[in-house]
């Protein structure tokens, strides 16, 4: 009996998104920063470098391929700026990560926020799926719209809105309209990056008093909302997917914690499958995934088992009984393999060398492999 080869996202093997920049990507940056190239100059370049990251995606034998954020300097803000009724700006503070700070760029409304016909975003969906080959799908990551309630980037809100709902209703719009766009393109994968819900495993966890608690929860219940409504009436050949991220800057981390705090309000998310880092203890156990299962029989858990922080290769074996691990929790059939996160969330990159990238996802291709037989 023969075995049908998944042709759907998630995949067996997949990928979370983002890889590590190349040098002579770096080099044009940094003369397009300097002002020795111009905007035209740069983009060629990258024209060029994405050519060559979707080439080796391909021979590394993945079927979702990615631009490698090849156009963005950070995972989140470059999209969040992008949206109408937003701005950047230096906020004189870093994101202290476990070991390491980042640029202080961020995001703040200045009006009511709307869909943006002419978001960069679309252009370079646009060049990303002319140039992958038949028979592999091009994949479109962006931020979670939960990642607008973090870190003072909607402080400025209530300016122009008179109620919560009100603003929540609007940025829902605004994604809608976007993954639409993204869709008439010819996007039929969409992942929504998202470090919401390890920051609220943070809170929930760490909270001493029960009006904290409950502040956090509602957080929790104005993401789920947020998030659905964002989604909600999409094309039914369209899958999204959600990646749940403790924060990934040059190899450190910014969140802990298992996933039971905030297990049941992921299970209200109406997305087709979860991205989840499970590459060390600060995941917890897999206990958590049984809710997720409960919530619908054709979601797909994507065990995130291989670090993309560290150039360490994972033993194949260990890899193989971890995912039979989960497999008590949620049905085999209904799992998929992947790195833990990107390889560089940040232009900056993760600690290891492009070589040592690649050996990874070729580890999530072969050990996939030897899990699933419809992994082909």
């Amino acid at each position: 009996m023969s075995v049908k080869t998944q042709t759907k996202g998630p995949f067996r093997f997949d990928q979370v998104g983002s890889l590590l920049r190349t040098e002579e990507l770096k080099t044009a940056r940094e003369k397009f920063n300097a002002g020795e190239i111009d905007q035209e100059a740069l983009t060629l370049i990258e024209n060029e470098s994405i050519k060559e990251i979707v080439r080796k995606q391909i021979d590394a034998g993945l079927k979702a391929v990615t631009d490698g954020e090849f156009r963005r300097s950070w995972w989140h803000l470059d999209f969040l700026a992008g949206l109408n009724g937003v701005e950047t700006y230096s906020q004189h503070a870093s994101y202290k990560f476990h070991g390491a700070n980042t640029r202080d760029t961020n995001v703040r409304f200045i009006d009511k926020v709307s869909y943006n016909p002419n978001h960069p975003f679309f252009a370079a969906f646009r060049f990303l799926n002319e140039i992958v080959p038949e028979g592999i799908t091009a994949k479109q990551t962006i931020p979670s719209p939960t990642l607008y309630f973090r870190d003072n980037r909607s402080d400025n809100a209530p300016k122009f809105y008179q109620s919560r709902l009100a603003f929540l209703t609007d940025l829902a719009a605004a994604y809608r309209q976007t993954i639409q766009h993204f869709y008439d393109l010819g996007c039929r994968y969409l992942q929504l990056d998202d470090t919401t819900w390890a920051f609220l495993i943070d809170r929930l966890i760490h909270a001493e008093t029960d009006e904290e608690k409950a502040f956090y929860r509602k957080l929790a219940e104005d993401s789920v909302f947020v998030i659905n409504e964002s989604i909600k009436d999409r094309p039914d050949d369209l899958t999204i997917t959600t990646h749940i991220c403790r924060g990934n800057f040059r190899s450190t981390f910014l969140f802990s914690g298992g996933y039971a705090p905030v297990a049941k309000y992921l299970a209200q998310l109406n997305v087709d499958g979860y991205f989840l880092e499970y590459d060390n203890e600060r995941s917890g156990d897999f206990t958590p995934l049984s809710e997720l299962a409960a919530s619908g029989t054709e979601k797909k858990v994507v065990l995130g088992l291989i670090t993309s922080k560290f150039p360490e290769r994972e033993s194949e074996t260990a890899l193989q009984e971890r995912i039979q691990e989960a497999a008590q929790y949620v049905p085999i059939a209904n799992l998929c393999l992947s790195t833990q996160c990107g390889f560089a969330s940040t232009e900056e990159g993760n600690k290891l060398t492009e070589e040592e990238q690649w050996a990874k996802l070729r580890l999530v291709v072969d050990t996939a492999k030897h899990v699933w037989a419809d992994a082909e």
